[in-house]
């Protein structure tokens, strides 16, 4: 298996929508490619964090330029008269 179709097949892979056979290997792949290891891994963690629902602080300066930018964006859409 080549990189190109485990990606393809990943979203099927986590979901637990994988043929055993394919799933053997996907597992045997991942198994020699550090790069791969690390896209699955970083999939497994983004969807345990999600499934757990823990809100994140964000850090105060972080957070103000993040709403810097989204005001920015709704008034080149928007104009200033929908402002939020």
């Amino acid at each position: 298996m080549k990189c190109e179709e485990l990606l393809a097949m990943l979203n099927d892979y986590v979901d637990g929508d994988i043929a055993p056979g394919i799933c053997e290997e996907f597992e045997k792949h991942l198994a020699g490619c550090n790069p791969c290891q690390v896209v699955v891994d970083n999939i497994r963690k983004t969807i345990t964090l999600y499934k757990e629902g823990q809100p994140y602080e964000l850090p105060a300066p972080f957070r103000e330029r993040l709403h810097d930018a989204l005001r920015k964006k709704w008034k080149a859409k928007h104009g200033s008269q929908d402002e939020c």
